[in-house]
């Protein structure tokens, strides 16, 4: 239990939070007012939202083998972050407001550690996606040729360090003996590690879109180099339809998050007119409703993805249907890539090396599925 004394000469390990909130200047109503109980109903509304819809996402990618693919291993994965997003956002809800004042030190860090532990797995596998598109793509294929075990390596990776940044804080960056550093937006955090914090995602950020932002000039350009050749086209647009869906989750996770990021680095340099906690609960709604974005992006540019989700609601109604219709940007089963692979043509490029094969590992594809 936190006490009220000092155990260290300089540092306050035994002080309450109540003590570092009113040292920062953010203080916490001791008692529930109207604006609190709505903030944590509209909260956990939103939180179990996000949570369901991620869980749909993923049954869909584990459901449907069309979908057995690296890139959408790593979408699932993504939705896997969402889902964790969901349910961190959810235990702060039930730690929050006037509660937060009765919390022990080790409540409020893990609290918080799941937040960072979220963000950073998002922001990770959306630079592996990113990778994976650069490297497909600058070869003109659909889907890489990534081992599942390596996508899966990566996962576990991509993981492992969210969970280790997460705990960075815990493991001794902090203000508990530095009180004049301590943030105002999370009064148990060292504003140096705040800087760090938003400094890094924001980079990455922009790493991001410069990498986007090259593959789209290369796609439009190599393009225009491809001959008019009906299964040319078709991949033209498929892979271009699948980068624009891809670009529309990243620009709306980077539109939801930077300003959340923002206001953490003007924390964390000690802008005392930013006013930052003005706005702290306003970055924080629209960081949170970032996590259900993904699968409304679905539902409106893959139908397949929109198909199975229906089939996935509708299961009891649907047991019996046989699953029909040709995906835009996914393989077909296996039976009809044998037979599509005898008569599928080959792709050549410039120097007549053959960019997609015929054969039953990159067979014809459509862009039908995608708006």
């Amino acid at each position: 239990m936190d006490t009220d004394t000092e155990d260290t000469v300089g540092c306050y390990f035994n002080k309450s939070v109540k003590f570092f909130y009113e040292k920062s200047g953010k203080n916490i109503s001791a008692y529930w007012r109207n604006r609190d109980y709505v903030i944590v109903s509209l909260g956990m509304t939103v939180c179990f939202i996000v949570i369901f819809s991620n869980l749909l996402v993923i049954g869909a990618i584990l459901k449907n083998r069309r979908f057995h693919f690296p890139i959408y291993y790593l979408l699932g994965n993504l939705a896997l972050a969402d889902l964790f997003s969901g349910v961190s956002y959810l235990h702060m809800m039930f730690h929050t407001g006037p509660w937060t004042i009765k919390l022990s030190k080790y409540q409020w860090f893990v609290r918080q550690s799941l937040i960072d532990t979220s963000l950073t797995a998002s922001v990770l596998n959306l630079l592996a996606v990113a990778v994976e598109r650069h490297q497909t793509i600058f070869s003109m294929q659909l889907h890489s040729k990534m081992s599942t075990q390596r996508v899966f390596a990566i996962i576990l990776f991509i993981w492992l360090v969210a969970i280790i940044m997460g705990l960075v804080p815990t493991m001794g960056w902090h203000c508990l003996c530095d009180l004049d550093h301590c943030s105002t937006m999370a009064p148990l955090y060292s504003r140096s590690y705040l800087v760090f914090w938003a400094v890094l995602n924001l980079v990455t950020f922009s790493i991001m879109v410069a990498v986007y932002t090259r593959i789209f000039v290369y796609v439009r350009k190599r393009s225009k180099q491809m001959s008019q050749h009906t299964s040319q086209m078709r991949l033209r647009e498929t892979v271009f339809n699948l980068m624009k869906t891809v670009s529309m989750i990243l620009g709306c996770f980077v539109l939801c998050w930077t300003p959340g990021l923002v206001l953490l680095l003007l924390d964390g340099l000690g802008c005392d007119e930013c006013n930052v906690l003005k706005y702290e609960k306003y970055c924080l709604v629209l960081a949170e409703c970032n996590s259900f974005v993904n699968p409304i992006i679905y539902c409106f540019r893959d139908k397949e993805m929109k198909k199975t989700f229906k089939e996935i609601l509708c299961f009891l109604c649907n047991r019996g249907h046989n699953n029909k219709g040709n995906s835009g940007v996914h393989f077909n089963t296996m039976e009809n890539e044998k037979s599509k692979s005898r008569t599928a043509e080959p792709i050549e490029g410039s120097n007549g090396t053959p960019l997609i094969s015929g054969s039953s590992k990159d067979p014809p594809v459509s862009s039908e599925s995608w708006n």
